[in-house]
């Protein structure tokens, strides 16, 4: 019988949701039976059978999507007890790492990742942060204002438009191999 394994996210743009889906791919591939949900869209009735939960999430100012916060508050104890990785997706991260901003970079892993784990009482095997999406097309009127000046940036960093108004941050191969290395841990 096959591990199971539950990937549960929270998205804005879309970024979380397809990078769970590859990650979703990697681990299927890999033989583990894989359950996605879209914690905005479904609600989990029981993480019970899964043998691991994998956690994303987006990212805007600093903040987790409400959705993947609340399936962390709801399931916080049994989560402390079951095999864990969490990640998210912010391409804010891919800019910091274009500019070296290494202290930054040091500051936003333990803000959106460290500290997460510590208040739900988490152990994750792994926490990583990967690039994420910025869709000036479904942005709100001010946050696409605030964000115009990192157009010039995103740019500057080498990221195109994949279709007007959207720049993806994200390295696909460091996805895929994070997904890897979770299948061999499951």
């Amino acid at each position: 019988m096959s591990k199971k394994v539950l990937i549960v996210y929270g998205t804005r743009y879309g970024a979380t949701e397809s990078t769970s889906q590859e990650i979703n791919k990697v681990l299927s591939e890999s033989g583990l039976d894989t359950t996605v949900i879209n914690a905005g869209k479904e609600r989990v009735k029981d993480i019970s059978v899964y043998d691991m939960a994998i956690v994303g999430s987006g990212m805007q100012m600093g903040k987790w999507t409400g959705a993947a916060e609340d399936f962390l508050k709801k399931y916080k104890k049994e989560l402390s007890q079951k095999k864990t990785a969490i990640f998210v997706s912010s391409a804010a991260e891919a800019l910091m790492k274009y500019d070296k901003n290494n202290e930054e970079l040091e500051k936003i892993n333990k803000q959106y990742l460290e500290d997460k784990a510590t208040n739900y009482g988490l152990n994750p095997i792994s926490k990583v942060i990967f690039g994420g999406v910025w869709d000036f097309n479904k942005m709100s009127f001010i946050f696409r204002k605030t964000m115009s000046p990192f157009k010039i940036k995103i740019k500057e960093a080498g990221f195109k438009e994949v279709s007007p108004g959207r720049y993806d941050t994200r390295d696909w191969e460091v996805i895929r191999n994070w997904a890897k290395d979770i299948a061999s841990k499951v």
